[in-house]
């Protein structure tokens, strides 16, 4: 018997005794699902209180599924661009991309009047595509963008309500009672991207951390001393009351916690997001 005979026997009969070789699983290739495990609180959020602050609508639910593909396609297209257009990420941003242009355009058919929304998210959505391009997708101003995207989208979802203002050129964006909570949830989100940050990309950057605990830090004083205006849309107590411990969690968090991982991190946010939310909706 040869070498190479010999080396093929005790393989073939592993085979043979444990009967056919399993099929290897076929792995799905890259860009399918988001790892960003907070960033779903934030997709979530901001139309649900617009949508329920203006009294909701079969259109809301439309809205909100279009929203949630339409950041599958978002995410993947962005993950392609990084990836330098290479053919593997390619597959879920031709699925996604697909299903978000035909959900999209059954919204518009639906509802015309929120075409003009894409004067303001045209740009954003170029500017965030074009950082990732750049491979500055994690910076603070891609961060930036989305953030505002998904903040107003709140304002968008307070347009289709039963009780909203009269259509305007921007449906929404007439009432201060759906810039109001969409302000809070943009403010707060912005507090998260600086807080994340402090415990992944920028851990132990101490100029990083300063400036997260000033945000947070900032933010109940910012509350409390727009209390008269807040109080229309929530119970500006509690919300102090939440924002002191979230800019608590901002310090202790970094310093006592700094090996957290990014899925604790996301529930985190989620509890919070949840809260906060909470707040919002019962006003």
């Amino acid at each position: 018997m040869s070498t190479r005979q010999r080396r093929a026997a005790p393989a073939a009969s592993g085979s043979l005794a444990g009967g056919a070789p399993r099929p290897r699983r076929r792995r799905r290739g890259p860009g399918w699902v988001p790892k960003q495990h907070g960033a779903w609180a934030m997709l979530v959020a901001p139309p649900l209180v617009g949508a329920v602050t203006s009294g909701p609508t079969w259109r809301h639910a439309l809205l909100g599924v279009t929203w949630l593909v339409g950041y599958l396609a978002y995410d993947a297209t962005a993950l392609w661009l990084k990836a330098r257009r290479r053919r593997r990420w390619w597959p879920p941003v031709r699925a996604y991309g697909v299903a978000a242009l035909a959900l999209g355009t059954a919204l518009l058919v639906t509802t015309p009047g929120l075409i003009t929304w894409g004067a303001v998210y045209v740009p954003l959505l170029s500017a965030s595509l074009a950082l990732s391009a750049a491979r500055r997708d994690r910076s603070l101003a891609n961060d930036a963008v989305t953030v505002v995207a998904a903040g107003l989208v709140g304002v968008v979802a307070y347009g289709l309500g039963v009780d909203a203002e009269p259509a305007t050129w921007l449906p929404g964006a007439s009432s201060a009672e759906a810039w109001l909570p969409a302000g809070v949830l943009t403010a707060y989100f912005l507090g998260t991207v600086l807080y994340v940050k402090t415990m992944i990309r920028e851990r132990g950057n101490r100029a990083v951390l300063a400036g997260s605990v000033a945000y947070h830090a900032a933010l109940p004083v910012a509350a409390a001393a727009a209390g008269p205006t807040l109080a229309a849309v929530v119970d500006v107590p509690l919300l102090v009351a939440l924002l002191v411990l979230l800019a608590a969690r901002a310090v202790v968090v970094p310093l006592r916690a700094p090996g957290a991982t990014p899925l604790q991190l996301g529930l985190g946010e989620i509890a919070a997001t949840v809260a906060l939310t909470a707040l919002l909706l019962v006003g």
